[in-house]
């Protein structure tokens, strides 16, 4: 299996933990959810349904014991993840930047060639990225979006005023979604996109994969 790895998620380590209704100033309206982002629940339930996928899809690996040791504070990478996923949705929306069914299917093609079939991908995805294989499209998805808001900015992810192009534009996004999360998750930093628990920059979240060129005008 190829170990080499095109798109890199810089992820925490602990042990899977659940998460108790949100109790922060402002926050007892919204009881049940994990965050509340733009108005919109995203509740516990979601993010441990997310963390259990995984989970039970670990289980079935040969290196079952090493994926579930390696994957640590799930529950928050999850949600991590959720929140970043409608950061930068907005980000894209303010931007006029939208991604196709086709877009994401054709990366997932490329991806499934470059690590020999379906199975090689699911196998890649859920031990360097801890996606269960029901979750795969939605992190591609990802991978088409950003570098489609990039170009729509006119900035170069490869180059650190290109980064910080794009930071900006996902830091005024995710300012105007307001973003409310559950305690005992940590709290959401609009600088640096991510949650107080999770420390990893945006631009290392999501990278090109092989294959994927952004359709103009599309």
């Amino acid at each position: 299996m190829h170990r080499r790895r095109r798109t890199a998620l810089a992820l925490s380590a602990a042990t899977l933990v659940a998460a108790p209704l949100l109790t922060a100033c402002g926050s007892e309206a919204h009881p049940g959810a994990a965050a509340v982002v733009g108005g919109d629940r995203i509740d516990v339930a979601t993010v441990q349904q997310q963390a259990s996928d995984v989970r039970s899809a670990q289980q079935t690996s040969e290196r079952s014991a090493d994926l579930v040791k390696e994957s640590g504070q799930l529950n928050r990478v999850k949600l991590h993840n959720l929140i970043f996923g409608r950061v930068l949705d907005r980000a894209a929306k303010d931007a006029g930047v939208s991604v196709s069914r086709k877009e994401i299917q054709r990366v997932r093609a490329a991806a499934t060639a470059q690590y020999g079939g379906d199975t090689g991908l699911k196998a890649v995805m859920l031990e360097q990225r801890w996606v269960a294989a029901g979750q795969i499209e939605e992190d591609l998805r990802k991978e088409v979006q950003l570098p489609k808001l990039a170009q729509a900015l006119g900035a170069d992810l490869q180059t650190p005023a290109g980064q910080q192009t794009v930071g900006k534009a996902l830091t005024e996004a995710s300012k105007a979604l307001h973003i409310d999360v559950n305690p005992r998750y940590g709290s959401w930093d609009d600088q640096k996109i991510q949650l107080s628990t999770y420390k990893v920059p945006w631009i290392t979240q999501v990278t090109a994969v092989p294959g994927q060129e952004p359709e103009a005008g599309a």
